[in-house]
């Protein structure tokens, strides 16, 4: 009866999904998308030329990317993070405000040209990652290593074997590689790093560099020296927050404003958390390192809507249409799996 079920949701959705696309198509949405009012936080992370889904679910191919600004110049208001938070919407479109996580290079490569060309501000939350001699994040590094490694590897005296979506799985306990070091500190990711590079020298190859390369510093100065930019902070290591001590997550948390601010020479008061996760403890040693806005995914209790410094975030799905994606993205909700 699950698989049943299943089958009989999936046909919905797709069926869903076709009719939207075929009103679109004939214009019989123009009302709808116009009609909308409200606001909402999207997040980005990578844009890539083609191959998009190669290593994770979080890229979008540069075509796609415009498509979406396209769309929101003829339909929605785009507003800063600065006026998003001062309410300074239009009252008669719905209302935009875009932000890029993890400071990809191809942000600098690919997003920061077309902000300029269709004249719409954006805020960037970038790591500090470079600041620590690193190039890649540890999570794109495992998935690299995931999609082109050996079937099977040994770490730390465990056996880890990949799964159909080429996660490496412990196979004592069925947990995921990237899961363990996830609630992690820094420090076992970096010899994860360092063990598992030989199985994959990937940066040998600069094919693939558009789904990892973390941007450099002087890239960081002229993405924030754009008068369509607006920098933020997303930690310093790209660690789960609410998985660490608090101690070193207000170590991160100061550290990672003072490389951005000494970037820039401008102050840098948004923090978006990694993964979206975070705790009350987080929360309140981000807003004494002299954060203002929290950005983060969904809210963890219906108390976090009365803290003014959060807000929520809406994420962009790969995986469906145009018209698709902007109507989830105004009724906040993606069609049941």
């Amino acid at each position: 009866m699950y698989i049943v079920k299943q089958i009989q949701l999936r046909l919905k959705r797709e069926s869903r999904y076709l009719y939207r696309n075929l009103k679109y198509g004939l214009g019989l949405s123009e009302q709808f998308y116009r009609s909308a009012r409200g606001n909402r936080i999207m997040v980005y992370h990578g844009i890539c030329l083609d191959n998009h889904t190669k290593f994770n679910s979080i890229f979008l191919t540069l075509k796609t990317f415009e498509s979406h600004l396209k769309f929101y110049k003829k339909y929605f208001n785009l507003v800063s993070l600065d006026d998003y938070y001062q309410q300074k919407f239009s009252k008669d479109k719905f209302n935009i405000c875009l932000t890029f996580d993890d400071g990809f290079a191809n942000n600098y490569k690919y997003v920061l040209p077309l902000l300029a060309q269709y004249q719409l501000p954006a805020t960037f939350f970038i790591t500090a990652i470079s600041h620590a001699g690193y190039d890649v994040l540890w999570n794109d590094f495992l998935s690299i290593v995931s999609k082109y490694g050996p079937k099977q590897i040994s770490y730390k005296n465990h056996s880890y074997k990949k799964d159909k979506h080429n996660r490496y799985i412990l196979t004592e306990t069925s947990n995921s590689l990237n899961e363990t070091l996830r609630n992690c500190g820094f420090t076992e990711k970096a010899e994860m790093m360092e063990e598992l590079y030989p199985l994959v020298p990937f940066k040998a190859d600069k094919k693939d560099e558009d789904y990892w390369l973390q941007m450099s510093r002087e890239q960081i100065r002229q993405v924030a020296a754009s008068p369509y930019v607006t920098i933020g902070a997303h930690g310093y290591y790209h660690n789960d927050l609410a998985k660490i001590s608090i101690e070193d997550v207000k170590e991160e948390l100061v550290n990672t404003k003072t490389y951005l601010e000494t970037i820039i020479g401008k102050p840098v008061n948004s923090f978006a958390f990694p993964y979206g996760s975070y705790n009350a403890d987080v929360v309140d040693a981000a807003k004494k390192a002299g954060y203002d806005k929290l950005l983060a995914v969904d809210f963890l209790s219906i108390g976090d809507t009365r803290n003014n410094a959060l807000r929520e975030r809406f994420t962009v799905n790969p995986f469906i249409s145009i018209p698709n994606q902007m109507y989830a993205t105004i009724t906040r909700k993606y069609e049941q799996h």
